[in-house]
């Protein structure tokens, strides 16, 4: 099979008859064997029985539905599973992506032999209010990250399926595909020019508070991939440091004590700073330890969400 095209969704019942057809459209066109894997995520509209009804008339048209709604990147991470083209296309529901970029796509994945491209709104159709905060998230996670993508945050995107299997996307981490992809050793990153279209049907999910948990993920992703394995190497250096620093203040005063006739000890602010950085260097440097040996024993988990009902698609044992 040429393309799996996932598009994750939560309540867009008005949009997704008009998008697999133009889908449908655009491949068989191209003569693609395809695949289109939608994933509702807990909608509470008619999604879903718009789906089913999608399904009984193309059986390319696969469907999952979350029993809730566990968000975007719960929704990748099983459309992902559930891929089986050779390349792998992601898209929003809500029409504001074009599938008339799907070939191009394609293309460079296959042509250039590259493991992702994502998609890069040039010319955007929101508000102030969503432009101005994504200008400054993708600035941010270029300087961390390193990677010079220009729109980090884009929907479409495509992949090589060997990628695509090897993410583990959970909490809001969608938004870091990319740097998934890098630290997972897939380094041939791309990015294209896309049409942005302007919102027909429904509302934006985006609010501030997904802006705010963005970062976070953004600090919990650079933490793990640089220590999730070697955590005793920032524990461990941290407490060591700060021991040194509180053995050094101890050293010094109990040197005063005996050979400078200097005030009692326990009399001296130093003292108790001295003894709470060896405190603090001795929990840190237990703290590294002890993750290491959970580290180091603990299996590798497969996050898995909970799916009520699926569509021509049976998972493989």
């Amino acid at each position: 099979m040429d393309i799996s095209v996932v598009v994750p969704l939560f309540n867009e019942e008005e949009s997704l008859t008009e998008l697999t057809e133009w889908i449908v459209r655009v491949v068989e066109k191209e003569s693609f064997t395809y695949e289109i894997i939608f994933v509702d995520d807990g909608s509470k509209d008619q999604s879903w029985a718009i789906i089913k009804q999608l399904a009984t008339k193309n059986k390319a048209i696969k469907g999952l539905r979350f029993r809730r709604n566990f968000g975007k990147s719960a929704a990748l991470h099983e459309g992902f599973k559930a891929a089986e083209g050779r390349v792998v296309i992601t898209m929003d529901a809500d029409m504001q992506d074009s599938p008339d970029e799907i070939p191009a796509l394609y293309r460079m994945i296959v042509d250039k032999g590259l493991d992702m491209v994502s998609g890069w709104k040039k010319k955007r159709h929101d508000p102030i209010s969503k432009t101005v905060p994504s200008r400054f998230f993708n600035w941010t996670t270029r300087k961390i990250s390193g990677i010079k993508l220009h729109d980090f945050n884009c929907g479409l995107k495509v992949y090589t399926n060997e990628l695509a299997k090897n993410l583990e996307v959970h909490g809001e981490m969608h938004r870091y595909i990319p740097l998934l992809a890098r630290w997972n050793g897939f380094t041939k990153i791309d990015e294209k020019v896309v049409e942005h279209r302007k919102r027909q049907y429904g509302k934006t999910k985006y609010g501030m508070s997904r802006f705010v948990k963005g970062y976070l993920d953004l600090l919990s992703i650079t933490f793990t991939a640089r220590f999730g394995k070697r955590p005793m190497h920032l524990f461990g250096t941290l407490g060591t440091f700060i021991f040194i620093i509180g053995f050094g203040i101890a050293a010094y005063l109990a040197y005063a004590k005996f050979f400078m006739a200097a005030y009692k000890m326990t009399e001296r602010p130093l003292f108790y700073f001295g003894l709470l950085a060896m405190i603090i260097g001795t929990q840190l440097f237990m703290t590294g330890f002890l993750a290491e040996l959970v580290s180091r024993s603990s299996a590798a988990q497969k996050t898995s969400y909970s799916i009520s009902e699926r569509i021509n698609y049976s998972p493989k044992a």
